[in-house]
């Protein structure tokens, strides 16, 4: 496969070609119809000169006088054109021609020829009736009559040949030819550098992701260009990827080893109380207490199978729009409190719900912010000192529901907190479901509250502890 910045080079110097040759073909033909135009317009010029110097010696003199013919060998001489005068009939008088013998003296000039000279202009490209042995550009005009009559007295006519006209021009347009190759060249060196920086990215995330693919996640791409531009935003945003992957990765261990240890510990419990039992090392009147040992391990084999079905279920259905529906927050979190009130009676806890009289709508998954309000509860009665108080509030602020929810009990070690949402962190006072679960609570809260775009947050000192987690309000959707 080819390299970008090759194609990128080949498709921009195909462009920068396309377009040299359209400006240059627009060039070459714009600028020779210039040059043209500008030429016969100096011959226009310099034939009516003529005819107004013919008709002035004319009055004194013919239109063949020995001073005519120096006037249009001078004039010929300085513009480089042919001239030659001829009479009504179109027979040539007097030429620019200084031989003794010129060979265009008593040649007749065509008719049609002759006839536009009569119309005030001719302005043609012909060869005169065999005068010329290639046409050549010629321009006429009348001799106005010494009294002011109406017939001309005769017609001057210049030519010029056209490789005459455009020497010039040819020779400018080989510089300009010269010129327009160098810069093409400097045009297509630029690019290919160009190209090649624009692509080194690209090459460089290319063999990151190969080396992803293997399960080296450690390679990251240099941010060599400007952070704000889009390649330097793409770059970022790959190396965030990257940090992302890589944080997974390590997720996805650390969850592969704690959840085997916590498989392997009431599976080994279980295994070897029962060999125990059956190999007769215990002696009967033990066995009932082992296999309560045995029933309890079970069972908490059992809870942590259903709780990590129940997170995967949960991640599921949260991350489903057409599960959202417009609900009362204050309300739900009225029905979820009320079954805490025997936990919380037994602990002696007194319980101070700051609620708004107005309700407040968002629009949420209910089930699933249920959930949320029901794990962060337990985790403020399990871990709230006895006959203390749990405050929970709700609250609006800057188009968000605002949920707040503090206990006071042990405080959370600062090194734990950016860690307690994370699956099996080895933290009792994180692990919301420790006693009566296995440590996914906070995670499945912050799970459903990131599905629906929302965040939480934690502060713990002093002795308190508060979670506060928002929701979008329902009348702030568009």
């Amino acid at each position: 496969m080819k390299s970008i910045y090759l194609r990128s080079f080949a498709a921009t110097a195909l462009t920068v070609a396309i377009c040299f040759l359209i400006v240059a073909l627009s060039f070459v033909g714009i600028g020779r119809n210039y040059v043209i135009a500008e030429y016969r317009e100096n011959m226009e010029n310099s034939a009516r000169e003529v005819a107004h110097t013919a008709s002035a010696i004319a009055r004194s003199d013919s239109l063949s006088s020995w001073v005519l013919s120096m006037t249009i060998s001078s004039v010929a001489k300085a513009t480089g054109d042919h001239v030659f005068i001829a009479d009504e009939n179109g027979l040539v008088l007097n030429c620019s021609d200084r031989t003794p013998l010129c060979e265009h003296l008593g040649q007749r000039i065509p008719e049609e020829i002759l006839g536009l000279a009569r119309g005030g202009l001719c302005d043609q490209r012909s060869d005169l009736g065999g005068m010329y042995s290639a046409p050549r550009y010629v321009v006429g005009v009348p001799v106005a009559a010494r009294n002011g009559g109406e017939a001309p007295l005769g017609y001057v006519f210049v030519t010029n040949a056209s490789d005459t006209m455009l020497g010039t021009w040819t020779a400018f347009l080989m510089m300009a030819a010269i010129v327009a190759v160098g810069v093409f060249c400097a045009a297509l060196l630029v690019t290919l550098v160009y190209s090649k920086h624009m692509a080194r990215p690209l090459d460089e995330m290319a063999r990151a992701s190969r080396k992803f693919a293997k399960g080296d996640f450690s390679v990251r791409v240099r941010q060599t260009d400007d952070p704000s531009s889009e390649i330097g935003v793409l770059i970022d945003s790959f190396n965030k990827m990257a940090d992302s992957l890589e944080q997974s990765e390590k997720r996805r261990s650390e969850f592969i080893g704690n959840i085997s240890h916590e498989l392997r510990t009431p599976m080994t419990t279980i295994s070897g109380f029962a060999d125990g039992i059956l190999d007769g090392t215990i002696p009967q009147e033990d066995q009932h207490k082992y296999l309560v040992a045995i029933r309890d391990e079970t069972k908490r084999l059992s809870r942590l199978v259903r709780e990590m079905l129940s997170v995967s279920q949960t991640r599921a259905r949260a991350t489903d729009p057409s599960r959202r529906t417009v609900f009362d927050l204050t309300e739900l979190i009225l029905q979820t409190l009320l079954s805490f009130e025997s936990r919380a009676t037994k602990k002696n806890l007194d319980v101070d719900p700051q609620l708004p009289d107005n309700h407040i709508l968002v629009r949420a998954d209910k089930d699933a912010i249920t959930q949320v309000i029901y794990n962060l509860l337990d985790n403020a009665v399990k871990f709230a000192e006895p006959g203390s108080c749990l405050v929970l509030k709700l609250y609006k602020e800057k188009g968000k529901a605002y949920v707040a929810i503090k206990d006071k009990g042990e405080t959370i070690p600062p090194d734990d907190l950016p860690f307690i949402f994370d699956r099996f962190h080895k933290s009792d006072r994180s692990r919301s479901l420790d006693k009566d679960g296995v440590g996914l609570g906070l995670y499945l809260v912050k799970t459903i509250l990131v599905s629906h775009d929302e965040d939480i947050a934690v502060k713990s000192e002093n002795g308190y502890t508060e979670f506060v987690f928002t929701l979008a309000l329902a009348d702030q959707e568009k």
